[in-house]
């Protein structure tokens, strides 16, 4: 009997523990999403960034489909903390985070600036896309609502390239320039090469196959509606 209740106790252990946090360094390794980060009382969430932890202790991090940083990372196990290092960024003085972590979903706590901040982050399988992924190809404008410096033309196409660079397709021809996104909002910025027509800066509406732009700087409502379409 005594060996039977000796027996049981042994497995709710092993139980107990096996339905605790996880706090080692395999669990870190993978692919992790940031889902919300906190400045003091501010919500200061970046669209779609994400780190990559390796087993070698090295990590990639990045926004979307872009990866725009290499490093090495060290989970201390005893104190639960995570010390991150970017070899090709600037040095990192804000110190080390308080991590609290399990299987899918890790919070990272730290001092920068004096203020408190806040990470939380959740394990994935494939890379978030921000709004500017999404964006990404050849749109036809549907419908247009007040003037702007262009995309005045319904049937006019808007195409977002990768590298950086747009081309608007007119019956007039082409405007060819740059386009600047923004780190936390969907906003866009089009900086058409040539003096004649300004930057202009829109806020990005996506459904699936459409998007709405809506002119910032400007005093009137500007909008204008796209669709996307697969040929030129």
């Amino acid at each position: 009997m005594r060996s039977t209740i000796f027996l049981l106790a042994i497995i709710t252990c092993a139980s107990c523990k096996n339905s605790s946090p996880e706090k080692s360094t395999n669990s870190i390794n993978g692919l992790w999403v940031v889902k919300e980060v906190k400045v003091g009382e501010d919500i200061m969430t970046p669209n779609a960034r994400w780190t990559k932890f390796h087993s070698d202790s090295t990590q990639v991090s990045g926004n979307g489909w872009k990866q725009h940083s290499i490093g090495h990372w060290q989970f201390n196990e005893v104190d639960s903390t995570l010390r991150m290092v970017s070899t090709n960024g600037t040095e990192d003085e804000d110190g080390d985070y308080e991590v609290g972590l399990n299987r899918s979903s890790m919070k990272w706590e730290r001092e920068e600036g004096g203020m408190t901040v806040r990470k939380e982050l959740s394990k994935s399988s494939e890379l978030p896309m921000t709004y500017a992924d999404r964006m990404l190809g050849l749109w036809e404008l549907d419908s247009n609502e007040g003037d702007s410096f262009f995309l005045n033309e319904v049937g006019a196409k808007l195409f977002i390239r990768w590298d950086g660079r747009f081309v608007i397709y007119t019956s007039q021809g082409q405007i060819n320039g740059v386009y600047n996104v923004h780190g936390h909002r969907s906003e866009i910025e089009l900086i058409p090469y040539g003096e004649e027509l300004d930057r202009s800066f829109w806020s990005v509406d996506l459904a699936e196959e459409e998007i709405t732009m809506k002119l910032l700087n400007s005093d009137s409502i500007v909008t204008r509606n796209f669709h996307r379409v697969r040929t030129f």
